[in-house]
């Protein structure tokens, strides 16, 4: 069904006609919170500066994955693999210009299966990729066969203060430069804030039905624009940097690096600046989502609603030299990633297991009782760690980056167990990595050489080889 505008939302017999699951049975909510760009700095991470008390308040319902990874550092496609439940390479989604339905017309979405028994779907701000800042306010590349209503904001921070923007790499396109500014505008005046109220006003007006909405935020995504006063939550005499050593730079291949020179340049007090505009954005993303909380439970939908808030990927703040996202690293493949309200039977607990944002599409499947799931995704259902946190689980996360040259573009794969990382590069003629996060949780030391470690290295690669061919993946040569 073809996404309406905000307010042109109809309940007809046609519009969803025949659900799949009998309606006397109350089915569970969803409440689906996206935050773009969103490392884990996170109070419920046990960041030790960043206030995110709302955020936090998910984890203790639920449970927080310490282990979660996106499928490839970059907004468009790890949002598609997530929403489609496909691995890239299936999607083909490879930068933030392609659409997955050029190679997938017939895929149904999250949001066709939730619509497809029954569901009123919704989307408020950015789930989908929309280019930031430009396209706020536009659909970008959102999927209208997704939602039933979309709501597309459009706060001061795009209409007015972008020209007010303090800028450390004006050598880089807006959406992706190292800047930020203090605002004087309220929160409600902001994109965020815009996204928060049109997310409460879905709740209020399908209270009674069952719901999988959706709210999308854009921070902290450059450019980091926030309020003052979150801003003053971080003084900057209090801001400490990533520690880092120029040797980082030269252990891994060439091709692991985004970042040229490191920190693009940047210097210690720029540096900083921008850790305190990054902390500022979340913890005013934060306060959004704590109003979307507020609201879920002022309705007393809250019982019946199972609560997800995801990243699309991690973000690098000086980690090997290394920012923003596009590289393999910890900080750039993994996510926070917390579940929790209706049908999460631990509460407040932590899963070291490693999964990955494609379990998601199954997870919501099994605890919403879906029917019609598709036979063909390639994640797997997180709803055992759910209920047990520690069960048994031997899955790993592989993650993929494409790097752009001018002989032809190459791919980069890498698959993370709860020990082990291994990355290969062109199938490993241009570069292999091994970490072992016990002993080297920093990423210091490349063992991809260490002969004690050869076989370590082979059951990876096997198991690596094995995945890609599942989902897609052959070589390490981009397509």
């Amino acid at each position: 069904m073809p996404g309406l505008s905000r307010r042109g939302f109809l309940v007809t017999a046609g519009a969803l006609a025949a659900p799949l699951i009998a309606q006397t049975r109350k089915r569970r909510n969803v409440l689906f919170i996206a935050s773009d760009d969103l490392n884990e700095c996170l109070g419920a991470y046990g960041h030790p500066l960043v206030r995110t008390p709302n955020i936090d308040r998910i984890a203790k319902q639920g449970v927080r994955f310490d282990r979660a990874y996106c499928q490839f550092p970059l907004c468009s496609p790890s949002r598609t693999s997530l929403m489609t439940g496909l691995a890239p390479d299936t999607t083909t989604v490879y930068n933030l210009q392609r659409h997955f339905r050029e190679a997938l017309p017939d895929v149904v979405t999250l949001g066709q299966l939730f619509q497809k028994n029954g569901y009123y779907t919704a989307r408020s701000g950015k789930i989908y990729h929309y280019g930031v800042p430009r396209q706020i306010g536009t659909d970008g590349l959102d999927d209208k066969p997704s939602w039933n209503e979309v709501a597309n904001p459009s706060g001061v921070d795009r209409r007015r203060e972008e020209s007010l923007l303090t800028n450390y790499t004006p050598q880089r396109g807006l959406g992706s430069a190292i800047s930020f500014h203090a605002s004087g505008a309220r929160d409600e005046e902001h994109t965020d804030g815009m996204v928060a109220s049109e997310a409460i006003q879905m709740l209020e007006q399908h209270r009674g039905d069952p719901f999988f909405i959706a709210a999308g935020f854009y921070r902290p995504h450059v450019p980091w624009i926030a309020p003052s006063k979150y801003f003053d939550l971080y003084p900057l005499n209090t801001i400490e940097l990533i520690p880092f050593d120029e040797s980082e730079m030269r252990i891994a291949p060439e091709l692991a690096y985004f970042t040229r020179p490191a920190h693009w340049g940047m210097n210690e007090k720029q540096r900083k600046d921008a850790m305190r505009a990054y902390y500022a954005s979340i913890s005013f993303m934060d306060a959004q989502v704590g109003h979307v909380l507020d609201a879920l439970e002022r309705l007393k939908l809250a019982e019946n609603t199972i609560i997800v808030f995801w990243s699309d990927h991690g973000y690098q703040l000086g980690e090997h030299g290394q920012w923003m996202k596009q590289t393999l690293f910890e900080a750039s493949a993994r996510v926070p990633l917390l579940i929790g309200g209706s049908g999460v039977e631990a509460r407040g607990a932590g899963s070291a297991r490693t999964v990955e944002l494609l379990d998601l599409y199954p997870t919501l499947a099994e605890l919403c009782s879906l029917e019609g799931t598709p036979s063909n995704l390639h994640g797997r259902s997180l709803a055992a760690l759910v209920r047990k946190p520690d069960s048994r689980w031997e899955k790993p996360a592989v993650t993929q980056v494409r790097r752009a040259r001018p002989d032809g573009a190459v791919m980069g794969y890498s698959i993370r167990t709860e020990r082990y990382r291994y990355t290969m590069w062109a199938g490993g003629l241009e570069g292999e990595e091994l970490y072992d996060y016990r002993s080297d949780p920093r990423e210091l030391r490349n063992k991809a050489a260490d002969a004690s470690l050869a076989s370590q290295k082979r059951r990876l690669r096997d198991e690596l080889d094995r995945i890609l061919r599942r989902r897609g993946g052959a070589d390490g040569q981009a397509r």
